[in-house]
């Protein structure tokens, strides 16, 4: 059963505004001051809902997507700060030669919020990233770790036992798209799943990633539930038990989100 957010675009981008200003902005704040002057790059922006709060502290903002439909409507609820010249929009590759000429160096903070799990070539993309960061930039990351409950994006499936049954995208991928097709699911929603168990990533490889880059961690926070289940599940966010986030492996099936901030 498909939840509200997965349908009503106004929604989905309120509670972006609300989760950035609640758990992101804090987050990245503790590590990078944020004000007028500092510039914001948020890749895979959808409906733009993440830029505001930091809009609203007086920074510049740039938010790229590929889906050009997603770029509309962050267009359409980001109207007044357009006109404004507080952020900028674009549907594009950040691979593009052009796209690398224009913004190279020009960012004090990189988001990618929920994004880095669908990406393809994570050890490639990762450092790739640097490119565009100012000396002393930073880069946030916000993801589900792979083997937590719904680490598939299962809950995005329309019928009910199939959005709610945990762990199950573990599943060697015959099984699991046999199980996605004997729910009814339709092809789109069976790709998309698929996608992602091709790009899945876990807590350790993440890290293994970053440091491999050249980079460090600077500050990260394990989730026992993630923020954003308040409003898909009416759930508390509620910070990991530290002993569990320490153990390497266990903590991915237990952990169902991660924030991190690199540079």
């Amino acid at each position: 059963m498909a939840l509200k957010q997965h349908t009503d675009h106004r929604v989905r981008f309120d509670q972006q505004v609300d989760n950035s200003l609640s758990y992101v902005l804090p987050f990245i704040e503790k590590t990078k001051a944020l004000g007028p002057g500092t510039t914001i790059f948020e890749v895979g922006t959808a409906e733009g809902g993440v830029l505001v709060p930091f809009m609203e502290r007086g920074c510049h903002c740039l938010g790229v997507d590929l889906m050009q439909e997603r770029i509309d409507l962050a267009k359409e609820f980001l109207e007044k700060e357009l006109a404004e010249g507080k952020v900028e929009l674009l549907c594009q590759n950040i691979y593009d030669a052009d796209f690398l000429a224009r913004f190279k160096g020009k960012f004090d903070v990189i988001i990618l919020k929920d994004v880095i799990e669908h990406v393809p070539e994570q050890e490639k993309f990762v450092p790739y990233l640097k490119n565009f960061l100012k000396p002393g930039g930073q880069i946030f990351f916000g993801f589900p770790p792979w083997y937590m409950p719904f680490g598939g994006h299962q809950q995005v499936c329309r019928k009910k036992w199939a959005s709610v049954l945990p762990y199950y995208h573990i599943l060697p991928r015959p099984l699991y798209r046999g199980i996605l097709k004997m729910a009814g699911e339709d092809k789109v929603v069976i790709d998309e799943l698929m996608e992602i168990k091709d790009t899945q990533i876990t807590i350790e490889r993440f890290e293994r990633i970053v440091k491999a880059s050249g980079m460090k961690v600077l500050n990260k926070q394990h989730y026992l539930i993630n923020p954003i289940y308040k409003y898909k599940f009416g759930l508390k966010p509620r910070n990991q038990f530290p002993p569990f986030s320490w153990i390497p492996y266990f903590r991915d099936f237990v952990t169902t989100c991660v924030y991190y901030t690199v540079g």
